[in-house]
């Protein structure tokens, strides 16, 4: 309990990010490789328009309490649902770019926002 008191929020809300993931049977980002297939879950902490080589780009960060993924889809200006503090599960085909893992147009689902 003390413990409990002691930590930060950021800490505890990480800790619940990685009992989810693992409750869910995904894979920890941070566990993740270069041109690994993964299926992972977190929560959306941004989420930007940003044009890649002149087309449009709906860029989000998950991060799932160990690790932020850039979750990328290319030709899309938005997509409902997709928005900060959401959480959801990614599935696809991990790269890295500029030292950062990239999730380029995955699968995915949105968690219910009862959960959240």
């Amino acid at each position: 309990m003390l413990d409990r008191l002691s930590t930060s929020q950021e800490d505890l809300h990480s800790a619940e990010l990685q009992e989810d993931s693992q409750a869910a049977g995904c894979s920890r980002i941070c566990d993740c490789d270069d041109r690994q297939v993964v299926k992972v879950t977190g929560t959306l902490r941004t989420v930007t328009l940003r044009p890649r080589a002149g087309v449009p780009a709906l860029e989000a960060e998950l991060f799932d309490g160990t690790a932020p993924l850039d979750v990328v889809w290319l030709g899309r200006r938005s997509i409902v649902g997709i928005e900060p503090g959401r959480r959801l599960i990614a599935s696809g085909r991990i790269s890295m770019s500029h030292g950062r893992r990239v999730l380029f147009n995955p699968k995915y689902e949105l968690r219910p926002l009862g959960q959240e």
